[in-house]
């Protein structure tokens, strides 16, 4: 079974933005963003995700990736 590897920070990083700016504009915790970034989610909503795309002017395909086992 493959996994989900996130690439969350260097997407912010390029747009020059804070986890905490972030989090602030699609209205969750700083924790809840942490857990989604260390890859530890067991799942992301789509308006999380619709939310962070439009902030971040990316595609899914930019922050989330799948890796085969």
């Amino acid at each position: 079974m493959g996994r989900i590897k996130v690439h969350l920070d260097k997407v912010l990083e390029e747009r020059g933005m804070t986890s905490k700016e972030l989090a602030e504009m699609i209205g969750i915790t700083q924790a809840n963003l942490s857990i989604l970034k260390t890859g530890k989610a067991k799942g992301l909503r789509f308006s999380t995700l619709i939310a962070i795309c439009e902030i971040l002017d990316c595609q899914p395909a930019d922050i989330l990736e799948y890796v085969k086992d």
